[in-house]
This record gives structure tokens, sequence and C-alpha cells, in this order.
């Protein structure tokens, strides 16, 4: 006849004495109470581990901090594990793992990964504004939870402040971004899916703001207000360089002398520099040459063409131009950015190929044979385009500007 094992009660259990030697007292079933000489009482579980057979513990924890009912119902759960031919040890060890696992791969450190990928595809400058964005925003209340963790309620009320200060713009960018790393973690395997797909739509959309600029007949005003500004002579001449080339400013501000190919008369922007982080050529005119040689007793044996202020090795700020537009009377009008909008709304009122103004204006076509194609065939186009534009800025300067800017003729 089988023996039969009496189950233990709480007072038994409770009242435990140690000796010298460890001893057991069973439960039933696999279930024992360990009594250690020292006193400690540790719940073990003695079971014959699937296929092999052989015999093994695993442990509960410590009594009282698992009382005897909570070791009864481990005990039933190793038991349903038993069943199904799983060991409950090896199981016990891959949740805890994978518990790591899982409080490890923060959101924080999800994300440092996610930007090694992404800070090769775009410009630097881009780079820096993704990950300063996090940073402020994001980062110091989700950083540290696990992205398996993050849901949209979670993600939506962290950013209801900024929602509520108005900055839509940022919600957007911030919730585009989020959207990656997230998406990022559904293909590593760090979870099944990204649950944060719709959390843009929980905010108001930002209205699209227009960058302040000029009509085209107000550009001999301009003009004008720079020649007779106290502007020191980097800072106009760096926005000459930029309405001339109609790059953005950052590609402006860090133009550097290596890039200048006065023989071909171009200058060849790498794409690290550039915004969709693809290479861009400016046909370069006679007067954007001529606004080279006027800076080069400045800064020829600096690496980059317009300095810094202070600091004759480091390049101008970005922001250089527009502190300087503001200063001479251009605040809430215009803005170095909308110096590019000036110049393709002239571009386009006098009939050139629109294609040819994006191309200009690096406006990346998404389609790679055309976008190569555009390349080859639009660079004579954009030197014929681009040395009207300067004459057409010379003309401005010099009064030879017909204010209707209808028929407008440029001597080149």
């Amino acid at each position: 006849m089988a023996k039969t094992t009496k189950s233990l009660t709480n007072t038994e259990v409770n009242k435990a004495k140690p000796k010298s030697k460890e001893y057991n007292l069973a439960d039933g079933d696999g279930l024992a109470l360990r009594v250690k000489p020292q006193g400690s009482k540790l719940w073990i579980f003695n079971y014959s581990r699937p296929f092999t057979k052989k015999r093994a513990n695993i442990s509960f924890g410590n009594y009282p901090d698992v009382s005897l009912a909570d070791a009864r119902e481990k005990r039933t759960n190793a038991r349903k594990l038993l069943a199904k031919d799983i060991d409950p040890k090896t199981h016990k060890e891959e949740v805890t793992e994978g518990k790591k696992a899982e409080l490890n791969n923060t959101l924080l450190k999800v994300a440092e990964d996610w930007f090694e990928l992404k800070k090769k595809t775009i410009a630097q400058n881009t780079a820096n504004d993704t990950w300063n964005s996090l940073n402020n925003h994001i980062f110091p209340k989700l950083g540290k939870h696990p992205v398996t963790a993050l849901t949209p309620v979670i993600v939506i009320d962290a950013m209801k402040p900024i929602a509520n200060k108005g900055s839509l713009f940022v919600i957007k960018r911030l919730c585009q971004r989020l959207n990656e790393i997230m998406t990022y973690s559904a293909n590593v395997g760090l979870i099944e899916s990204n649950p944060l797909t719709g959390i843009l739509k929980a905010f108001e959309a930002p209205k699209r703001q227009h960058y302040p600029t000029i009509k085209p007949e107000e550009l001999p005003k301009l003009m004008a207000d720079l020649s007779y500004s106290t502007l020191r002579l980097v800072t106009r001449l760096l926005i000459e360089w930029q309405l001339h080339t109609m790059v953005r400013s950052n590609e402006a501000a860090t133009a550097k002398w290596a890039d200048i190919d006065v023989e071909n008369a171009c200058w060849r922007i790498p794409g690290d520099v550039m915004k969709m982080n693809k290479p861009h050529v400016v046909p370069l005119t006679p007067q954007t040459l001529a606004i080279l040689e006027r800076i080069k007793p400045v800064s020829a044996d600096n690496d980059y063409i317009f300095p810094a202020d202070r600091n004759l090795k480091g390049h101008a700020n970005r922001e250089s131009a527009n502190m300087a537009l503001k200063r001479i009377g251009y605040k809430n009008k215009l803005v170095a950015h909308g110096l590019r909008s000036l110049a393709s709304t002239t571009l386009n009122e006098q009939g050139f190929d629109a294609d040819v103004i994006e191309s200009a204006l690096a406006h990346v076509d998404k389609n790679e044979v055309r976008r190569a194609y555009n390349h080859a065939e639009y660079l004579e186009r954009r030197r014929v385009m681009m040395a009207w534009w300067s004459a057409h800025i010379t003309n401005a300067q010099s009064g030879k500007f017909n204010k209707s800017n209808k028929g407008l003729t440029a001597v080149i």
C-alpha cells in the first residue's frame, strides 16, 4: 500500500525548530519545507524532470515571505507544467531571463541602438535635432520604461504638457520618432508589434506655418538695407551667399573651402551636411565667386568659408543670418530660410522649369532613377538659371530692376 503524506498545517510550519542538521517537513506531491540549522525555512519542490526522469529540486522561496498557501499554489502550477512535459526549473529560468532582458531594454537603451542606425541616413544637424528633442521631452519621463511596458495611454499622458503649450509641431515630430523607435523594437524582436501607431491622432493637428519672406519686388530694398547696414562683413557676405546659392542656413554656415571647385565653378556639398543626406552640387556664378574672393582675406587659412565671430577655426552660427535680418528691420518679415522662398517665387514667375528649381533647392525626388537622370540633366540648365538669378540680384543692388516684375530681364 502506497505511503500517504500528511499535509502540513500553518502551526507546524510556524513552530518548526532548527536542528543540528537541516531536515525536511513534507507537505505531499513533492512540496516540502526545508528547515536549516541557522533557522531559515525554505520551500522546495522535488520532481522528476521530463524525458530524463532525473530527480531535481526547485526553490519556491523562503517562509514566511512565501506562505504555505502560496507554496501550494506554486506546486500546483509546477505540476501543470510537468503535465505538459515542461520542466518548471527551466521555465522559471527562462521567465527570469526574459524579465531581466525586458527591464534592460528600456526606451532609452533601445533608442540609442535605433539612433546608431538612424544617424547614418540623415544630416548631422538633423541627427542632433532628433536626439535633442527626445532627450528634452521624452527620456526624462519615459526613458527608464521598458519598451514592452509602453502603452498609448502612458506616452500620450507624458506628452500632454507639450501639447498644452501649443507646441504641436514638436508633438508631431516626437510621435514620428517614437514610432520609428517602436517599429525598430518590433523588427528586432523586442515587442510583437508597435502599439503607438495611432498616438498622433490623440493630439490636435498643427497648422502649417510658412517661413516669413518678402515679395520679389522687395528685393532691391533688402539689398539696400544690407548694403547700408552695420553688419559684420562675414555676416553680410553669408546672407548674400545664401541668397545667391539658394541653400539652407546650415549648409551656408558650414560651407568649407575644400568643397569649392573653382576650376569647374561649383560647390560640392557633402551628403552629411544636407538635410536629406544626399550630396548636392551648386553651380557657382561670377557673383558667388566674387563673394569668395571678398571673404578670402578673412578665412582663406581656415576650413570654413564663413568663420565664427569668436573662433576663426569654427564656422558661423547657423542662426547668424536670422539674427542679422532681425537687426536690420526684418523681424517677422523675413528669415534666412525665406530667401529660398524668395528665389523660388521669382524663378517660377520668370518661367523657369519647376523641376529645375526644385533641383536647385535640393528637394529630393523620391524616384531614384528619375533623381539620377535629373542630377545629370539639370546641372547645366541650373547653371543658366543660377546665372540669371545672380544677375537679377546684382540688378536689384544697382537699381536696374523693374519693380512690376513683368518682362524683367537680367544681363548674364
